[in-house]
């Protein structure tokens, strides 16, 4: 079996700059819940990953990345983009979901 030696991409961030990279959240599950459902996002709030956690070590991974919460508007943005990506854009789906969401 050939080994490869894997190097580090050169246009990767340093440490340094990983960690100033803005860290968004987004909590999705509701207040006072045993376990605190999330989104974490890294420097771009619509690209994210889902994650699960007792509330103290929330708040321990909160205080550790230095997060930011998402805005009304950055979770609007996300949102839209979500729809687009599950009903598509000019489709009978998505026109159809529109309508659905004007009558509520």
């Amino acid at each position: 079996m050939k080994h490869t030696n894997l190097k580090a991409v050169p246009d990767q961030p340093s440490k340094q700059e990983a960690r100033q990279l803005t860290k968004y959240v987004r909590v999705r599950s509701a207040p006072g819940a045993r376990f605190v459902e999330f989104d974490f996002a890294i420097n771009e709030p619509s690209l994210f990953v889902e994650l699960v956690m007792p509330q103290q070590a929330f708040e321990i991974f909160c205080e550790a990345n230095a997060v930011q919460f998402m805005t009304d508007e950055q979770m609007a943005a996300v949102d839209a983009e979500m729809s687009k990506w599950r009903y598509g854009e000019e489709t009978l789906m998505a026109n159809n979901h529109d309508r659905s969401n004007k009558n509520n």
